[in-house]
């Protein structure tokens, strides 16, 4: 069977810190589960260099976009090699490859119904004289009140345009801002909202933080969304008289999936067509944050583009890491940064620990007491005494061979059962059992090892 197993993109504007490795890291548990099994795996993923975070960052740095993303690209592609990610493909959003994929995509979604021109209010600064987009753009948001920028609410999670915001100001001067019409092409998400329904109500199985947060966003009501914007670093729109303009992130960044698996495909001579065709079977994993992109936005592309393109099957979406008991801000530099722990602690280490302890189904918090805690008492003191013991038994009474001994039929039983049920388990998408059920075995094998031994 073909399986895609696509991890959100990181945005390429700054250091990978642990609140991204506990949300990413069950898709390379998925991918390694699948191959096991037999499966054609395709995990992809890469570094999201578009948009407006990275366009901020080359400025504070006095260097260009390009430079910027390419050099927060290689040090991800380390940080992930080294954890152990078994991507197939990590590539960026920057690529030759991506952005071919991309305009081709978009020049033929823009035939549809579903895509229409309307000149829409654009925000601008006239201190800065400068249109103000995505997170240049600061106010209240219109649904929770709380502080939100222009795209996107961190408070609630609610995702809408610039102009809706409250009391909206430039985040670079202060500025009130005026508005100043701009045509842009806008994909119709209003009108697939009987369509978007019936898709999430066909499954039911998702966890319940996506499920929710997605039916409460078409509660609210759905709004049409514009796909291209007044940026200067992106993809070039395929469309004539938007040659000022480039193609909205969030309208080209889900699709990495698409173009990615596209070139693994390529590169394996597979057909990508059947890998997103009726049999196979699709993952996406990510943070909370990321949840309406993945059941919401990407849906309304891909049928927009009316290619038969296969939706979601299955939605891995993580609840937040914190960080002794605090949100993690990487603007106010609270964050354990990936790049600086992956050369001090054992890779399986950090993995069996935000496995075990990650924010799988509730907010989960990070402390290096627990770390350590865990680490000692669970990984050593229990999975590593029953490795050693066995291999101190092997050495001391067999000169190290491994000797032709009887099953016990009670054991032998035992490992069936756990098999069976950590296969289900990781079906389920619910690894923090599975990983604990293991670790009952473990227990087990060191009880029985002890009784052997005083008996």
């Amino acid at each position: 069977m073909k399986i895609l197993i696509g991890s959100a993109w990181p945005y390429a504007n700054g250091s990978l810190h642990i609140g991204h490795l506990a949300s990413l890291l069950p898709a390379d548990v998925i991918a390694r589960y699948h191959r096991a099994k037999g499966d054609d795996v395709y995990f992809v993923s890469g570094s999201d260099c578009h948009g407006t975070p990275v366009s901020i960052r080359a400025k504070q740095e006095k260097r260009s976009p390009q430079e910027v993303s390419d050099f927060y690209h290689e040090e991800f592609s380390e940080c992930f090699f080294k954890l152990g990610f078994s991507y197939d493909l990590y590539g960026k959003t920057s690529s030759a490859e991506h952005k071919e994929f991309i305009i081709e995509f978009h020049r033929k979604m823009y035939e549809s119904k579903y895509i229409y021109e309307k000149n829409s209010p654009q925000v601008y600064c006239e201190v800065c004289k400068k249109v103000l987009v995505d997170r240049l753009v600061v106010g209240k948001c219109p649904i929770c009140g709380e502080k939100a920028r222009g795209d996107q609410c961190d408070a609630c999670n609610s995702v809408f345009e610039a102009e809706n915001l409250i009391e909206p100001a430039c985040s670079i001067c202060d500025h009130s801002p005026i508005f100043k019409e701009s045509k842009h092409l806008y994909i119709a998400i209003t009108q697939l909202e009987d369509s978007l329904k019936s898709f999430l109500d066909s499954h039911l199985n998702w966890r319940k933080n996506a499920l929710a947060f997605s039916n409460r966003y078409i509660k609210e009501g759905l709004r049409d969304r514009a796909i291209t914007r007044d940026l200067e670093w992106g993809i070039d729109v395929p469309k004539a008289g938007y040659e000022d303009k480039k193609i909205y992130i969030w309208a080209e960044n889900v699709l990495g999936y698409l173009s990615a698996s596209k070139q693994v495909s390529e590169e394996r001579g597979t057909s990508f067509k059947e890998l997103w065709g009726e049999n196979s079977k699709h993952y996406y994993v990510h943070g909370k944050d990321n949840i309406p992109f993945h059941t919401i936005i990407l849906p309304t592309l891909l049928w927009a583009n009316g290619s038969g393109w296969r939706l979601p099957d299955v939605i891995v979406s993580s609840e937040h890491m914190t960080l002794d008991g605090k949100k993690i801000s990487t603007s106010n530099n609270w964050a354990i940064w990936i790049k600086d722990i992956i050369d001090k602690y054992n890779p399986d280490s950090l993995r069996y620990f935000f496995i075990a302890n990650g924010p799988e189904k509730r907010d989960a918090d990070f402390s290096w007491k627990e770390y350590f805690k865990s680490h000692n008492g669970e990984l050593l003191g229990a999975y590593g005494n029953f490795v050693n013991r066995n291999l101190a038994f092997i050495s001391r009474y067999f000169n190290k061979t491994i000797p032709k001994g009887k099953f016990d039929n009670n054991i032998e039983k035992h490992i069936t059962e756990l098999y069976l049920s950590v296969d289900k388990k990781i079906e389920q998408t619910n690894f923090k059992d599975a990983l604990d059920e293991i670790f009952e075995f473990v227990r087990y094998g060191n009880s029985i090892l002890t009784q052997k031994s005083l008996g």
